[in-house]
């Protein structure tokens, strides 16, 4: 009995020990709050998924463009409850409109945010807020909650090439990397953001502006592919900016520099000729068609189909049913034939090949199967597959749609797989990027004609929101505006 007892004690003093290490004091808050992650673990997970996002993503190729963003966060973080974190801050080469943070202090910026942003200031807040959730320990928070490894599971299946090729059909892109934050947490971190303006000389009412902005963008933005958009991740209730006013009004009045910063003319110049849009390089659309230039291909898809590019996979849908194509890269192993690579990759798939020959598909060796079998949310779906070499790789396009409906999309699907075909090396230097440009408004401009008179690239009310604007206001003349051109 008193040995029981002995063994309750040392029971009862080991939790109340993980107990105690586990309510840390939070930095941002001075709350005490259950945390089951360190500091140096918060560094580590960092510093691990940066290099995925970093293989995966892609950093943007602009070391001017990388050295403001990173000077304009390292300003901010220096002045925040956690300077001495390893503070790294990356513009990521993602069409998508978004910005997130990970434990140890790593935030990135898409390219994609960065034209919806009006200034400096504004810029400086969206940097704020997502340090805010550093700071805070959302983001340590976040992957507690999600206990670590599932997580790291998570990440290893989004980035690593499915081994099932139709597995990620319904969550291609890397939308389930990004977990949403609460009401709470998304309040703390628009205060946070404000004090880490304010401290830092821009003006508070950026965090504001930057909300303003990015709501009015939730309607009319036309790209919703790849990354999630920033109000997927970042839920905004219609009196967020409201709430935020009020932390604002409060670090002007606690302002020690009198004229904070906003700097819109040096933002100005440092975004212009950032790419728009998707990049050639790992792909993009024009009209119905689909290039990629440095893998050397093309694909045409039917019009008006929905087009998701994502880093493994592209996903092209009808609109309204269930018939999808999808292209992504096989494994191609050593002394098998294009046949034997096609069958095999299929039936580790769960797919049965009904029948098939090899054929030449627009000069590349191929194999065109059609095959059945059952895809999670789909039943039993028929398949359309054409495996093609190009290069060092293999191919694979297929067009899917449930077995009853698939007689009906057959005509659509056969000519969008037979379409895949090689870019020689100056037709793929032929495909250039969209890419924000500076116009000065004209006397009698709208939106509707400045986007018109660039070829309709973007919406007038996209065009609109980029500048700061509703679309049914007009541009004032001489004000200096972003618009996207032609590459």
């Amino acid at each position: 009995m008193c040995r029981d007892n002995r063994r309750l004690r040392v029971g009862r003093a080991l939790i109340m020990s993980v107990f105690a290490a586990a309510c840390a004091l939070n930095p941002a808050t001075g709350e005490r709050e259950f945390t089951l992650m360190s500091e140096q673990q918060e560094i580590g997970i960092g510093q691990q998924m940066d290099g995925e996002i970093g293989r995966e993503m892609g950093v943007y190729d602009d070391k001017d463009l990388q050295g403001y963003v990173s000077g304009v966060g390292q300003r901010l973080a220096k002045v925040s409850e956690r300077p001495s974190l390893p503070w790294k801050f990356t513009v990521v080469d993602s069409p998508a409109i978004n910005a997130f943070a990970l434990p140890g202090g790593y935030i990135y910026l898409t390219r994609g945010i960065m034209p919806f942003l009006d200034n400096e200031t504004e810029m400086a807040g969206v940097l704020g807020h997502e340090i805010g959730h550093v700071t805070a320990r959302h983001a340590a928070q976040q992957y507690s909650r999600a206990t670590g490894a599932q997580l790291g599971l998570l990440l290893g299946g989004i980035f690593v090439p499915a081994v099932r090729p139709f597995g990620g059909l319904a969550e291609s892109g890397l939308g389930l990397l990004f977990l949403k934050y609460g009401r709470a947490d998304e309040l703390q971190a628009d205060a946070l953001g404000v004090r880490y303006t304010a401290r830092s000389g821009w003006d508070p009412g950026g965090v504001a502006g930057m909300l303003r902005t990015l709501d009015r963008m939730a309607d009319a933005s036309e790209d919703r592919r790849g990354v999630p958009n920033w109000l997927s991740t970042h839920p905004a209730p219609a009196d967020r900016v409201q709430q935020v006013q009020a932390a604002v009004a409060k670090a002007r009045a606690e302002a020690t520099v009198q004229r904070a910063a906003v700097d819109r003319n040096d933002y100005l110049r440092r975004i212009d000729g950032l790419i728009y849009g998707d990049n050639p390089e790992q792909g993009v659309m024009r009209g119905s068609q689909f290039f990629h230039t440095s893998l050397r291909f093309a694909l045409d898809f039917p019009q008006g189909w929905e087009v998701m590019n994502g880093p493994t996979q592209v996903v092209a849908k009808q609109p309204g049913a269930d018939v999808f194509v999808v292209l992504q890269l096989v494994e191609r192993p050593v002394g098998r034939s294009i046949e034997e690579i096609a069958v095999q990759a299929m039936q580790e798939a769960g797919f049965q090949m009904t029948e098939g020959s090899r054929a030449s598909i627009n000069g590349l060796d191929a194999f065109v199967g059609t095959y059945d079998g059952t895809i999670e949310d789909l039943d039993r779906v028929t398949v359309r597959a054409v495996h093609a070499a190009h290069g060092r790789n293999i191919f694979m396009i297929a067009g899917i749609a449930r077995a009853q409906l698939f007689g009906r999309a057959e005509r659509d699907l056969s000519a969008t797989v037979r379409s895949f075909r090689p870019l020689t090396a100056a037709q793929a230097e032929a495909i250039r990027p969209n890419r924000i440009d500076l116009y000065t408004a004209r006397e009698g401009d709208t939106w509707e004609s400045i986007a018109e008179r660039q070829g309709g690239i973007v919406k007038a009310a996209t065009l609109a929101v980029m500048n700061g604007s509703d679309s049914r206001e007009r541009p004032r003349p001489g004000q200096r505006l972003k618009i996207v051109v032609a590459g």
